[in-house]
């Protein structure tokens, strides 16, 4: 299936049963909630929404087959491919491409944190060996410069050049400065790369700056407030969107709270809340929240007026 990366790509999440094995059912549920969504133009999965670093080679295989199974050629399909093993990463982009995905999102190996950045020809390596495994288009994960996995953007501008599959980043720098600049510098390329904002904590500001569209693991649980947003953002009516922005901005204080690590746990719950999952079961290292902080999320997404018959409606 065509893949244009652009518009809103909600992150699914991986619904875990009470003996944390994958929830098949819960998962196909899930799937078809995000894909009636109107507006949405794919969905991710094995992202981190899916704690993709919990999930064995198998379970990636059978979650995109699922996945690919569900949206029966109704959207495309991004796969996510999350390891710091070069030999691994390739073989799970064959794999992905096997299975029905239609494009990858590539993280940056994790052993680039102790000096990577240093060495761009080890970002390199393992990212040729993920585009000669696939003819698939291809997202970069752009993470914060700070952490050692960003690709600094002479680095960046370099691998767009020499890799015409790929066709976007999914940006979270986290510094509107440089988010501006990989917008203006990727779009003048002579192939021309997209940005795909998942600055999900200033969303509004992010895509007023000119991003192509979003890809966010929040989508999980807002993709209909995601794409009000984004198509006001399109037809520049700033009063629309930031209506919409003051419905989003208690959802972020749900999700996106100290420790970022149960940004994803909390969006589990707030499903459950919802009534569009039985349980939030997670994996360790994860564990589940509080209940303090449960019967927070749950007055947050009241704040916003997200309820059971509401979470999935269009919004204008």
């Amino acid at each position: 299936m065509q893949f244009d990366p652009t518009g809103v790509i909600p992150a699914c999440l991986m619904p875990f049963d009470s003996d944390l094995e994958m929830d098949e059912p819960a998962y196909r549920r899930h799937l078809r909630d995000l894909a009636g969504v109107e507006g949405i133009t794919a969905i991710t999965v094995n992202g981190h929404a899916a704690e993709v670093h919990a999930l064995s080679f198998e379970e990636q295989q059978r979650g995109i087959e699922i996945a690919h199974d569900e949206l029966a050629g109704k959207l495309p399909l991004v796969a996510g491919i999350h390891t710091g093993n070069t030999r691994e990463a390739a073989a799970l982009a064959t794999m992905a491409s096997a299975a029905g995905a239609a494009a990858l999102l590539v993280f940056p190996s994790e052993v680039l944190t102790m000096g990577g950045q240093q060495k761009p020809e080890c970002a390199r390596a393992h990212l040729n060996a993920i585009a000669e495994s696939t003819e698939l288009p291809l997202i970069l994960f752009q993470y914060p410069i700070s952490g050692g996995l960003g690709y600094p953007l002479d680095d960046l501008l370099k691998l767009c050049a020499e890799f015409p599959s790929i066709r976007a980043i999914k940006d979270w720098c986290n510094d509107p400065v440089l988010h501006e600049r990989h917008i203006r510098e990727l779009h003048a390329l002579d192939c021309p790369v997209k940005v795909l904002s998942t600055h999900s904590m200033w969303l509004l500001s992010s895509l007023v700056l000119g991003c192509d569209g979003l890809l966010s693991g929040a989508g999980s649980v807002i993709a209909n407030l995601q794409v009000a947003l984004f198509q006001a953002v399109q037809r520049n009516d700033l009063q629309a969107a930031r209506s919409i922005n003051d419905r989003i901005y208690p959802t972020v204080r749900a999700f996106y709270s100290d420790p970022l690590l149960d940004m994803h746990n909390r969006m589990k719950e707030a499903l459950v809340l919802l009534g569009r999952l039985d349980a939030a079961h997670v994996r360790p290292p994860l564990m589940k929240l509080q209940p303090s902080e449960t019967e927070r999320i749950g007055s947050l997404l009241s704040e916003a007026g997200i309820t059971p018959s509401t979470i999935y409606q269009n919004e204008m």
